[in-house]
């Protein structure tokens, strides 16, 4: 079993004419339910980022619009997968195999991504490729 989980919510752009990755945080995740929870939090936390409801408050009257039916809806896409349970099913028995987990979407300028590892399978990997090197 593993026990820590690396989680990561990254968002890409592109700048200049390269792809640049932002940061928008890290958790190192004590046990596998931490680790879901934490990646469902992020993700509807950029959904409402995104698409805010009309009447919040920090929301200026008028600063809302819809946009076109033909740009990718990020945030529904994001808040589905919050709400499918049958997804944090496979998120969390591919995490507990020890394998990455990406969870990504994009409308026209963006690309949202979250990752998730286990610590031990990432520690594994680091000591093969140590054992694997010859030494002289």
């Amino acid at each position: 079993m593993h026990d820590e989980f690396l989680c990561h919510v990254t968002a890409y752009g592109v700048c200049d004419g390269r792809r640049i990755g932002v940061p928008l945080g890290t958790y190192r995740a004590p046990t596998l339910a931490l680790a879901l929870w934490w990646l469902r939090d992020r993700a509807s936390w950029i959904a409402e980022r995104l698409d805010p409801r009309p009447d919040a408050e920090h929301v200026p009257s008028g600063a809302l619009v819809p946009v076109a039916d033909t740009v990718p809806d990020v945030p529904a896409v994001l808040r589905a997968w919050c709400a499918d349970v049958a997804q944090q099913e496979h998120v969390a028995d591919e995490l507990a195999a020890g394998r990455l987990v990406r969870i990504a979407t994009s409308d026209d300028t963006t690309e949202y991504e979250l990752l998730a590892e286990s610590v031990d399978a990432w520690r594994m990997q680091r000591m093969a490729q140590v054992f694997g090197v010859p030494v002289a």
